[in-house]
């Protein structure tokens, strides 16, 4: 068994404290994606179980093992970095198979090893290849087949497609899925890329200053958010917030003009904010809202429009009649797919 659990670990760098007692539990096999804006702690809580970020308080656990105070040598994981690292001097085959070397395993074996990593990532024409005649994604290829020639418990990985180009991300991001399937191992993966985490991930962990906001599959978390934050960061384009107050049984927002319904309990005159998807929204012609522009993406247009209150929303658009920059519209709202949150607390009212 190689799932890892993390035990109210804390992480202080002298009196900042930046990772606050977080407790998780990643299951043997599963691929857990760490998300969220840049400085929430996620590259620092993947190295504190990689053991190269100590940890000051709490309990990192990898399988039965208790590895909070070992060397990263002795946790059986194998990272992935955002830079390749590979040596430039050797050859893809000698790369791969240099972890190995240096711990003196037997020449057969490295051959063996690292014939089988280069069959999962085809990199079979490469391996006489230095990285210098290699694109970015076969050099990134490489540096997984180094982590996979090691047959560590568990994969590490930290941003690894950002030096990317888009095209060759969403190759990488196939290969990595592909890659977790063939092998089954537990990976745990950071980025700041909702997208990345929403098509890799068995269970995303959405962290934010040092804390998780929410853990769950990535359509559990589009469906079902607890907070704002969560509610904003997955999905894309983001879900839109217009400010609202409770009156009676409906709500009135000067953001979206006419009244909706009220579905869910909340205190009348409580100021809320009211959670729409850009594809739970439609536009009809007339109307006090402006087309500031509109994102034609072929297949789908993103209407980008500025409320009555100045508040901006945007809205899907498929079909053959979509909106143009400059037009007054309506707005219609799906209301079973409405979502509020409180206006003070963030936290979503159910």
């Amino acid at each position: 068994m190689s799932g890892v659990t993390l035990d109210h670990v804390i992480k202080r760098y002298g009196a900042t404290q930046v990772i606050h007692g977080v407790d998780l539990d990643i299951q043997d096999g599963e691929f857990c994606v760490f998300v969220g804006p840049s400085g929430c702690g996620k590259s620092t809580l993947l190295r504190m179980v990689a053991g190269l970020e100590e940890t000051t308080e709490g309990r990192i656990t990898i399988g039965t093992r208790d590895v909070t105070r070992l060397d990263p040598s002795d946790r059986g994981v194998a990272m992935v970095f955002q830079t390749y690292a590979l040596y430039p001097h050797m050859t893809v085959q000698e790369n791969m198979g240099f972890g190995l070397k240096m711990t003196g395993h037997p020449k057969s074996e490295i051959t063996r090893k690292v014939a089988e990593a280069s069959r999962i990532l085809k990199l079979d024409d490469y391996l006489t290849r230095k990285p210098a005649a290699l694109s970015g994604g076969q050099r990134q290829r490489v540096a997984i087949g180094r982590a996979i020639v090691r047959g560590p418990e568990v994969f590490l990985f930290d941003e690894p497609l950002s030096n990317l180009d888009a095209e060759l991300r969403v190759e990488m991001r196939v290969e990595i899925a592909r890659l977790h399937k063939e092998i089954g191992a537990t990976m745990i993966y950071v980025t700041h890329d909702q997208v990345e985490a929403m098509t890799l991930a068995d269970k995303i962990v959405v962290l934010r200053a040092g804390r998780i906001e929410q853990v769950g599959a990535p359509m559990d978390l589009y469906r079902d958010p607890d907070n704002r934050f969560v509610a904003g960061f997955i999905g894309s384009p983001a879900m839109n917030f217009v400010s609202g107050t409770v009156q009676g049984d409906t709500i009135s927002s000067a953001g979206l003009g006419a009244p909706v319904a009220k579905t869910i309990a909340a205190q009348d005159g409580q100021n809320v904010l009211i959670g729409l998807r850009p594809e739970h929204l439609a536009i009809t012609a007339g109307g006090a809202h402006r087309v500031d522009l509109t994102e034609s993406l072929g297949g789908v247009s993103y209407a980008y429009i500025t409320c009555p209150s100045g508040e901006k929303i945007v809205v899907e658009e498929r079909g053959d009649h979509r909106s143009s920059e400059g037009d007054m519209v309506n707005l219609q709202i799906d209301p079973d797919h409405l979502f509020l949150f409180d206006a003070q607390t963030e936290q979503r009212l159910r």
